[in-house]
């Protein structure tokens, strides 16, 4: 058996903002240590509102390699993209 805390992928939600973001990993023996770690790690002056740990082996990701065959189906989607409305003057830039 390994003697190595496993390792925890930290995400922090920001006072302003509505959508939490990786901001490293650390090792810690269970969520809870891990969450107390990363508060001490990662936030400074009172900037984080929310915490999230994941065990770092429980997040599965796409290969670069595979960027290719995974998004190419979305190009086909043309109503994703909003290049045929018609912008208003009165809009400006947007």
């Amino acid at each position: 058996m390994s003697s190595e805390w496993p390792l925890w992928e930290i995400f922090i939600r920001g006072q302003h903002g509505l959508n939490h973001r990786h901001v490293g990993s650390l090792h810690a023996p269970d969520a809870a240590l891990a969450i107390k770690h990363a508060r001490d790690v990662y936030t400074r002056r009172n900037e984080g509102v929310s915490i999230w740990v994941v065990p770092s082996d429980a997040i599965t990701a796409s290969s670069p390699s595979d960027k290719g065959p995974l998004f190419e189906p979305s190009n086909a989607k043309v109503y994703r993209h909003p290049t045929f409305f018609d912008i208003p003057d009165e809009v400006g830039k947007m």
